[in-house]
């Protein structure tokens, strides 16, 4: 105690316990009220659990969904430390039972002779269960305030947006477009984006044929059909009369090209001071043509391109591409993602409106985990009512994101995956950034389609694929615990000759990426010298091997799901220790596979 070796460690962290004990440390032990707390509170009416701390937190005091039922109450700063907490991530906390062991009493009697003493190291699920008391010391905390401004889906997205006028960057070069449901300004530009998008996606998919023949799409089904998705909402659109294969109205094409020249004009004299101006909206019958093109891009209808035509589309096609940078990973269907701006993992914050009645399981995810959820949809007329159809405060107006989903991306033996990428900041003043050279790739349960909506093909986050089964036509190639290491995946790419894709392309992305979030949120960080947090970066990886950063987890798992993950969660945590801790007494000592990228 002497030697300033006392540490503090809430939730499932049995490595950090370990490494921290090997060091010579002796863990302040915390009372373990919180089961029985959650025992009394479990069963208690869960509509009225209407928020969840943000991920990265704001210091509200909002209450904590609990994964195996009920809340707990985010502790103040002026509470006490009593709650072994759950992290967002992190449902095994069995685990951390199992590997504490203590069988001779000796943790606990070193723990009792330092109980009135202040902790020199803290690690914590959240910085607002900590107890401002315990801080007074300046003790380490792996924790910063107010990190929500880019560890929430609607805070990275209000950040991005004032990307340009801090740093020489453009966030749709890596962040897929996003909007949030609950400002108006918004609201009207996803709309305007999303008509835009379909008049681009129409001209696609007629240059798909030469000539003047029809071209047949193949159908992808609307979210509301898709297993596993939101069925209880009743938002199917009014689907033309018209069979399939039926003309559709001459004008179609004409008025796709009249949409997308005006645009490309518009994009041809941008401002950066100044909102981009709306093109010509009521220059043709928005509802009209958007029902058309529904059955063009889904539903199959036929559609004549004339030779004129197919020039003028390429041409245009051509210059938009120059113009917009996701304009290749955009596809041609139209399909966005709509996303509770506050929660991670693929899950809904709390329950959804009074209208809600949903089985207990969709597509095999418990209610809890996808109610209201992330829901794909393809059609206009679905996103706002699902917006405005949720009453929780946690997922009313201001509170949904909608982003652009990222059609032509590479997949895995016909597989979707996504890339966990692990960072650590050490200070914010100066910024100061290490990237983990190790990472892992998360897989799906389900062949990636996009005619099917379901989560188990879409959503790679491990707190949902657990409960999905393997699909029977899915590759077998694929493992089955759906986990690789980055090592696995460079492998995978030298077979299709793109070996150099990891380091000359992916990684390079996803560092850019990532400091480019940092910076476009680092003035509304509250940061304390001495600390520092370890994050959990998401990314996809397009046909072209370009990372697209999806969110940025302020608690990242450390629970192993694999011998893969078994294995870079213990060395991660261990590098991490090294970093924060032993290379304060020796700037030489190894710090593993971390590397300094940013430093101001």
């Amino acid at each position: 105690a002497q030697e300033k070796k006392i540490f503090v460690v809430q939730g499932p962290y049995p490595t950090i316990r370990r490494l921290l004990r090997a060091r010579g440390w002796v863990e302040r032990k915390l009372p373990s009220t919180g089961r029985q707390l959650e025992q009394h509170h479990g069963n208690q009416n869960k509509h009225q659990l209407e928020a969840g701390p943000s991920n990265g937190g704001s210091g509200q005091g909002e209450a904590l969904l609990n994964p195996h039922g009920g809340a707990q109450p985010l502790l103040r700063t002026t509470d006490s430390l009593d709650y072994p907490w759950i992290p967002p991530e992190e449902e095994e906390e069995k685990e951390e039972e199992q590997c504490d062991e203590d069988p001779n009493g000796l943790h606990d009697l070193m723990s009792y002779l330092v109980r009135d003493r202040w902790p020199n190291f803290i690690w914590t699920n959240f910085l607002e269960a900590t107890d401002r008391e315990l801080l007074q010391e300046d003790p380490v905390v792996n924790h910063y305030a107010r990190v929500d401004a880019f560890t929430t889906k609607e805070g990275l997205c209000l950040s991005l947006q004032n990307l340009p006028w801090i740093e020489q960057a453009d966030p749709n070069t890596f962040f897929p477009r996003c909007y949030r449901l609950g400002t108006m300004d918004e609201r009207e530009a996803f709309i305007e984006d999303f008509c835009l998008t379909a008049a681009r996606s129409l001209l696609k998919l007629a240059l798909e044929e030469a000539g003047d023949r029809p071209v047949r799409t193949e159908q992808v089904a609307n979210s509301a059909k898709g297993a596993g998705w939101h069925t209880s909402h009743n938002s199917h659109p009014k689907h033309s009369t018209a069979q399939p294969g039926s003309p559709l109205y001459p004008e179609l094409v004409e008025e796709a090209l009249e949409v997308c020249k005006q645009h490309l004009g518009v994009l041809r004299h941008r401002d950066i001071d100044r909102r981009t101006p709306s093109p010509c909206r009521t220059c043709i019958d928005w509802d009209r043509f958007l029902q058309e093109y529904y059955r063009v891009a889904h539903e199959g209808a036929g559609l004549v391109l004339t030779r004129q035509q197919q020039k003028q589309c390429q041409n245009l096609l051509q210059r938009l591409a120059e113009q917009l940078p996701q304009f290749d990973m955009e596809g041609k269907f139209n399909v966005w993602i709509l996303k509770p701006g506050a929660q991670s993992q693929g899950r809904g914050k709390a329950g959804g409106s009074g209208q809600h009645t949903e089985a207990p399981h969709l597509g095999g995810v418990p209610l809890p985990l996808c109610s209201p959820g992330i829901i794909c949809t393809t059609r206009l007329e679905e996103v706002l009512p699902l917006a405005r159809g949720c009453t929780a405060r946690s997922v009313q107006v201001g509170r949904w994101v909608v982003q652009k989903y990222v059609e032509r991306l590479l997949t895995i033996f016909g597989t979707k995956f996504d890339i966990r990428q692990w960072f650590v900041v050490t200070d914010w003043k100066p910024l100061t950034v290490w990237f983990y050279q190790d990472c892992y790739l998360r897989f799906c349960s389900r062949p990636f389609s996009l005619c099917h909506l379901e989560r188990a093909r879409h959503l790679c986050n491990v707190s949902v694929q657990k409960w999905c089964k393997m699909s029977p036509d899915q590759d077998t190639r694929v493992p089955p615990d759906r986990i690789w290491s980055n090592k696995q995946f460079q492998e995978y790419l030298a077979q299709l000759g793109q070996a150099d894709a990891w380091h000359q392309v992916l990684v390079p992305g996803m560092k850019a990426a990532i400091l480019n979030a940092l910076r476009s949120a680092q003035d509304q960080v509250c940061f304390r010298k001495g600390s520092f947090e370890l994050y959990g970066a998401d990314f996809l990886v397009g046909e072209d091997c370009q990372p697209w950063l999806l969110e940025i987890n302020s608690c990242p798992t450390m629970s192993p799901s694999s011998a893969v993950t078994r294995r870079l969660c213990a060395n991660v945590q261990r590098d991490t220790l090294c970093l924060v801790l032993d290379r304060k007494d020796d700037p030489t000592c190894s710090i593993g596979a971390f590397q300094l990228i940013y430093k101001e």
